[in-house]
């Protein structure tokens, strides 16, 4: 019964398995609704959604737009990180949209109106962002301040704030801003040849292997090392923390600085790659700093597992744009990912169904065997009756 039991007690395992239910059940209720919205073409619209590139019947096109949809995974990694890596220390840092905001329109200013490389856009965005996380960790560590106030105090000022920065940069032909291949070509991301094996997509660039790269080096600190640790203690029990001699209110500033810049840098190495340009009179914040939310929850706020789950959320929602306007919207890709997230916030408690049952098996297995011994009169090792 242990040896049975031993895969379904896995946390790993449960994870995954929770996830994949989630996704599931957000596609059937998908489905459900491109029923009532069409019924004739609704099995067709959730096969397109879900195939996304996957429906040119070219290798090259495929592979172009295979590589379009790494490109915009990219950024949502790296909110999603910043996200699971704030909730490990005991945060919920909602503000990722704002930083995502500052690491973009720093970046953009640096490119465009000062004329800097691409690395030097970058650092000073993850550093703006940086900076908005530390802003929401010393008022949460000196003012209790909690930082889901903060951070959507943040991600308003952040928006409007980078609007007026950019407008030196925006385009008199539009109200995005000139894209870099026109303005700041030494601006752009280094394809490293990247761009080569996916049809010559000049989107794909080092953002996508360096996002991998960080959600590995994420893994390692919070599971493999000291700070790691301490960050995690402190999170789960701050009195216990400092009575060990934690750092606490250093740790919570740090934890929100790291967080930050990991959105920041998101939002820079999305539009350094020029697949995309800055509307500098929006009146909403990027969704991709909530998308990351549910990414992270989606993955099991595992950092390698948020990788997949940016990349599942990415494919449907590309993919709804494949979807037969007539009957349907490209939202409808929209609406299956929050459904999706919506049915993330369950994933606990699908885990705690799956542990109770466990527990009533193998209480009754317990039982029976107890129940065989005493009919067979066995008397106990070591002793008598």
């Amino acid at each position: 019964m242990k040896q049975k039991h031993s895969l379904l007690r896995n946390n790993g395992f449960q994870t995954f398995a929770t996830s994949i239910l989630c996704i599931i059940l957000g596609l059937i209720v998908g489905y459900i609704a491109l029923l009532i919205i069409e019924p004739s073409g609704a099995w067709n619209a959730i096969i397109n959604v879900m195939k996304n590139f996957f429906k040119y019947p070219s290798a090259a096109a495929r592979m172009k737009y295979f590589g379009s949809t790494l490109a915009k995974t990219a950024p949502l990694i790296f909110c999603s990180l910043s996200v699971l890596f704030a909730y490990k220390v005991g945060l919920f840092n909602i503000g990722a949209a704002g930083q995502y905001c500052l690491g973009m329109g720093v970046a953009i200013y640096m490119a465009i109106c000062l004329q800097c490389p691409w690395y030097l856009c970058l650092i000073c965005g993850i550093l703006a962002g940086a900076l908005s996380g530390a802003l929401c960790g010393v008022l949460k560590a000196y003012c209790n301040v909690n930082v889901v106030i903060s951070g959507i105090m943040l991600n308003w000022i952040s928006l409007y704030g980078m609007n007026m920065l950019l407008k030196p940069a925006m385009d008199p032909a539009g109200k995005d801003t000139y894209r870099l291949v026109s303005k700041a070509k030494q601006a752009i991301l280094p394809t490293l040849g990247l761009d080569k094996l996916f049809s010559n997509n000049q989107y794909v660039t080092i953002a996508i292997p360096l996002a991998i790269i960080v959600a590995i080096v994420v893994w390692i600190v919070l599971d493999k090392t000291k700070l790691g640790y301490e960050l995690k203690a402190t999170g789960n029990n701050p009195n216990a923390a400092k009575y060990c001699g934690m750092k606490e209110n250093q740790n919570i500033i740090l934890t929100m600085i790291l967080s930050g810049g990991l959105a920041a840098m998101g939002g820079a190495l999305y539009y350094l790659s020029d697949i995309e340009q800055w509307n500098v009179n929006a009146s909403a914040v990027p969704a991709m700093g909530f998308n990351g939310i549910a990414a992270a929850f989606l993955g099991g706020l595992n950092p390698v597992g948020s990788i997949f789950s940016s990349y599942f959320i990415t494919h449907i929602t590309v993919g709804g744009g494949n979807v037969d306007l007539s009957h349907y919207c490209a939202q409808i890709a929209d609406f299956i990912s929050a459904v999706i997230i919506y049915l993330c916030g369950f994933v606990l408690f699908f885990k705690t169904l799956i542990n109770n049952h466990l527990r009533k098996s193998e209480e009754r297995f317990t039982a029976k065997e107890r129940a065989a011994v005493k009919a067979a009169d066995v008397k106990p090792e070591g002793g008598n009756k």
